[in-house]
């Protein structure tokens, strides 16, 4: 028997550990300018949803009281499933309390002994804790690598059912999955794709509804996972695909079936950001001019940047010690930039994230390229100081 004692010298063993990893982490509430979130529309502050959410309180209370297959059930969650259905263009729609929930639904409910399923070794961790519980053998490959996947789909010649798992969006790198080739991948092998489109719904097609929708690859996908809690300034997560597959996930997803429902105003704020997405589109045309413009200006100053251009902007700094110290000096300027460290990247790949937003003004895009062009500066002057020769 481990005794309280001899438990608490072993976590604190582990916090050192961490600690001389740099990969201690602490919570923080954020501060300054918003560069670090994930609300790049800024529907989490629109009146609307605000004004909505309010009212969805005071009508139906601050709690579901139960699963949704006891008492939780509401008619706001079943209207806004619908309406999020015909947004995505698919048969039906199912609301989960959170994107992880979702995932582990999905990929638990469908993945069955037997089976393989394929991932892009850069999926984030909800998708690889999916795959990890779920009970089908699993194919990792190299990040976006269409000809390896290829390789790896055409090789497999077991019985049993594939899927192919990605993020369209990768939130770490911003960089976009070729749904296009991996449609046709799909089609050709009999292989069931499913998409995360965490970062991409709500931004990108011309109705907004994300990736899958900007590329036309609609009829290829079998479901696709909505986290509401980003670019729709809410919460939960929808998963969008065939009917009898929604209802499957009713029957048989642990998280939906064993979770409280979440609190029913969400689905009223839901409901409001699909009529902001909707009736204000120019929302999406001005955060890509955000984009571009923050782009310009970084290159410009010299800060390195990937080809992808998205609204996540990654700027590379390996070291652990060292992406701290940057974001830091960034906070210490007014801008809430966050170090991002593994296990969430891979080891020496230590990153600030840079999210950009639709409500930055150009002047603060314009004061943090000088900011972090300044502090990489200062972290390589340091960098030299301490590491002679």
């Amino acid at each position: 028997m481990t005794l309280p004692g001899e438990l608490e010298r072993r976590v604190r063993h582990h916090f050192e550990e961490l600690d001389a990893a740099g990969l201690r982490r602490y919570l923080r509430p954020p501060t300054g300018i918003d560069l670090s979130s994930n609300d790049y529309l800024g529907l989490s502050t629109h009146p609307l949803l605000k004004e909505r959410m309010a009212e969805a309180v005071m009508r139906e209370g601050c709690g579901s009281t139960g699963s949704r297959l006891l008492r939780g059930e509401r008619t706001t969650f079943s209207a806004v499933e619908r309406r999020f259905a015909a947004f995505k263009g698919t048969q039906a729609a199912l609301y989960f309390g959170s994107g992880y929930a979702a995932n582990i639904g999905v990929l638990t409910t469908f993945l069955e002994p037997g089976d393989v399923v394929f991932s892009d070794e850069f999926n984030h961790a909800s998708l690889i804790d999916g795959l990890r519980l779920a009970q089908a053998r699993r194919v990792v490959y190299p990040h976006c690598n269409v000809a390896a996947l290829r390789q790896r789909l055409e090789a497999e010649r077991e019985g049993g059912q594939k899927f192919l798992v990605t993020e369209s969006l990768f939130s770490m790198d911003g960089d976009q999955a070729p749904l296009r080739e991996y449609a046709a991948l799909c089609r050709a092998t009999r292989t069931a794709l499913i998409v995360d489109e965490a970062h991409a719904v709500g931004i990108y097609g011309s109705r907004g509804s994300g990736l899958i929708e900007a590329t036309a690859v609609d009829e290829n996908v079998f479901l696709s996972i909505n986290p509401a809690g980003k670019a729709l300034g809410v919460g939960g997560a929808f998963v969008a695909g065939p009917t009898w597959a929604v209802d499957f996930l009713i029957q048989r997803a642990r998280p939906f079936i064993f979770s409280t429902a979440p609190p029913p105003a969400m689905a009223a704020a839901l409901d409001a950001a699909l009529t902001v997405i909707a009736d204000e589109p120019e929302r999406r045309v001005n955060l890509m001019s955000r984009v571009g413009l923050l782009r310009r200006l970084l290159t410009e100053n010299s800060v390195p940047l990937p080809a992808a251009c998205s609204q996540i902007l990654p700027v590379i700094l390996g070291d652990n010690a060292r992406a701290v110290a940057v974001a830091a000096a960034l906070q210490a300027d007014g801008f809430d930039v966050r170090a991002i460290r593994p296990p969430t990247v891979p080891q020496g790949a230590a990153r600030l994230r840079i999210a950009v937003n639709v409500n930055l003004e150009e002047a603060e895009l314009r004061r943090f390229a000088l900011a972090l062009a300044a502090a990489l500066a200062a972290a390589e002057s340091t960098e030299d100081l301490s590491w002679p020769g």
